[in-house]
């Protein structure tokens, strides 16, 4: 398992092809959700290949079942704190922890800002849902840690229903049919166009960087 502390990650050249962002609550083929919602919006932005990608999914979940977009684009500066904040927590609750393990076990949850998937506007945390807006059960909820979910929260964990992983696998298929990328400690963080997508994917280099919304 890479984990987006892994350098392997942070070596990939950085490229930007300038694509714009997409305001999801635009776009009728996707569910958003508003319970990360900021006063900007950012929440509910991705760039324009991306959302084509999440619309061709949509297109190919069976039938009754929608995608529902919990978060996308998320400002460096919004990173940097999440980050830190976790480090912080992680760091009172294991003391003994050197800083190097404090950093690699924090990027199991929260990315590191230097490599920030969000911040590109390519990543983006979601589920899925039936039409009535009801979540399927995917085992853990979204933005489970590794920690308060005995690493359940991993993509691949066998320690959920058969049901959760049947719905796993449904949003893993659906996803990785159109180009996108998992993060195995995640099982709702999916990404396009990042380091970890070019990583994954044997890209030279990214396609997005970090983007400034406004």
């Amino acid at each position: 398992m890479i984990l987006l502390s892994d350098r392997r990650v942070s070596v990939i050249p950085l490229r930007d092809n300038g694509e714009v962002m997409v305001d999801l609550r635009d776009v009728d083929e996707l569910r958003v959700d508003a319970r990360l919602a900021d006063a900007a919006g950012a929440y509910a932005h991705l760039r324009e290949d991306t959302v084509a990608r999440l619309v061709s999914a949509q297109g190919r979940l069976p039938y009754g079942l929608r995608l529902l977009i919990i978060e996308g684009y998320r400002p460096l500066s919004l990173q940097t704190t999440y980050f830190e904040d976790y480090k912080a927590e992680l760091r009172a609750n294991y003391p003994h922890w050197t800083p190097a393990r404090l950093h690699t076990e924090a990027s199991k949850y929260v990315s590191p800002p230097e490599v920030a998937p969000h911040s590109t506007g390519g990543t983006t945390d979601l589920t899925l849902c039936t039409e009535d807006g009801i979540e399927l059960d995917m085992g853990t909820a979204v933005n489970a840690s590794p920690i308060a979910s005995a690493n359940a929260c991993f993509t691949a964990s066998p320690d959920i229903s058969p049901q959760a992983r049947v719905n796993r696998g449904i949003l893993s298929q659906a996803l990785t049919s159109v180009g996108l990328v998992n993060y195995p400690t995640e099982w709702w963080h999916w990404s396009f166009g990042d380091r970890y997508w070019a990583l994954s994917t044997g890209a030279a280099a990214t396609r997005y960087g970090p983007v400034d919304l406004s």
